[in-house]
């Protein structure tokens, strides 16, 4: 930290990028989350017009359709059924790529 005391706010940077991009980008296909404010993971509420698919079922048509991977929330504890969990580590055009993938797969959202 003494060598690259800028560091923390490159990353910090980082990170809020892949954040807007994914958001912003759903939020354009029709599925609107909630901005977090400080980590490297999403986690957003299944889309309603998918409510009735648990959280593992919801992950997998995700891998299978989208050709994304996201964590299922049930995987967290039961406090997180209903949501899927995105890690932030691929760079944002990747993240527009997964978008797009997403437009295809879900089409109750648009």
């Amino acid at each position: 930290m003494n060598e690259a005391p800028d560091f923390p706010r490159e990353v910090n940077e980082i990170y809020r990028r892949r954040r807007d991009t994914l958001i912003d980008g759903l939020a354009r296909i029709g599925w609107h989350i909630e901005r977090p404010k400080g980590t490297m993971f999403v986690w957003a509420r299944i889309p309603e017009a998918y409510a009735d698919m648990s959280s593992i079922e919801f992950a997998t048509m995700c891998v299978q359709e989208a050709k994304v991977a996201v964590s299922p929330g049930s995987g967290f504890g039961p406090g997180g059924e209903g949501f899927v969990r995105f890690a932030l580590v691929e760079n944002e055009q990747r993240i527009q790529q997964a978008v797009r993938q997403f437009r295809k797969a879900l089409p109750k959202l648009g």
